[in-house]
């Protein structure tokens, strides 16, 4: 395991238990098991880091339900056992954190799932719209849901956004300056005159931000004409859900990415039981 995602785990615990959890410490030094059980059906993430946890705090666990497996309602994933209180301590972290990459993963897989069977070239990928703190566990979450992690941190790949542009006042010499020291560059426009010159100067993804599918319909049938669409992926961003996912998948992209796996997240519905 990783070791930014093992002291994040700490974190994670020492945040909830504070000083020590003095309601469980009124159970002195009796053992018990337990069970984190599904309320509703779902892609199951996080178990790794549920185990984890548990094992950080001496608890022995028996893993039912891996990363990626569907689970249904009522389904038992992890058996946990060991002191009480140190099973109780652990409760709402491992709760908190594996009903948020369930939740992730869910609606990865849902999307992705819907996607492929209008178009399987087309790929899913997250944003860094993450909270604070929890890329990691989001990130993995979508990858074990079925789709793409993309950027981990601003140092992976150079992405021009409007912002960017806004800035400099131009595109081209953005580009011209990233091409000197990197290969993949992806340039985020809003236009068709701005999606070509992002083809002539050299970006390997062009990102069309909040443009309809009707529109990038004409934007790569344009860079086709160029004999440019070959050079680059094209990827549709901005106001993407289950409602219109399948018009931008069949619209000609390469890539769909979507914010709201990660920053509009319902987490999947789980319980501890004794």
């Amino acid at each position: 395991m990783h070791k930014r995602a093992k002291k994040a785990l700490e974190s994670f615990l020492a945040e909830d238990i504070g000083k020590g959890d003095i309601t469980s410490k009124l159970l002195d030094k009796k053992r018990t098991t337990a069970n984190i059980i599904s309320r509703q059906q779902g892609i199951v993430a996080g178990v790794k880091y549920a185990k984890e946890i548990f094992a950080s705090r001496g608890c022995k666990v028996k893993v039912l339900k891996k990363d990626g497996q569907k689970i249904k309602k009522n389904e038992k994933i992890i058996t946990v056992s060991g002191p009480a209180h140190s099973i109780l301590s652990c409760e709402r972290t491992v709760l908190n954190l594996l009903s948020r990459m369930s939740g992730i993963a869910t609606q990865t897989n849902t999307l992705v799932t819907m996607i492929k069977k209008t178009n399987s070239h087309v790929e899913l990928y997250s944003t860094r719209k993450t909270a604070p703190g929890l890329r990691i566990f989001d990130k993995e979450a979508v990858e074990i849901g079925g789709g793409n992690k993309h950027r981990m941190s601003l140092d992976q790949m150079i992405m021009i956004k409007d912002n960017h542009i806004a800035v400099s006042k131009s595109l081209r010499e953005l580009i011209r300056l990233a091409k000197r020291h990197y290969k993949t560059i992806e340039v985020e426009v809003e236009n068709l005159n701005d999606a070509i010159t992002a083809a002539i100067e050299g970006a390997t993804i062009i990102m069309l931000d909040n443009i309809p599918p009707n529109k990038i319909r004409k934007i790569a049938k344009a860079l086709e004409r160029l004999d440019l669409r070959n050079k680059v992926k094209l990827e549709a961003s901005g106001g993407i859900d289950a409602t219109n996912v399948r018009s931008y998948a069949k619209s000609g992209i390469d890539m769909i990415s979507i914010g709201k796996l990660t920053s509009s997240v319902s987490g999947l519905d789980l319980s501890l039981e004794i």
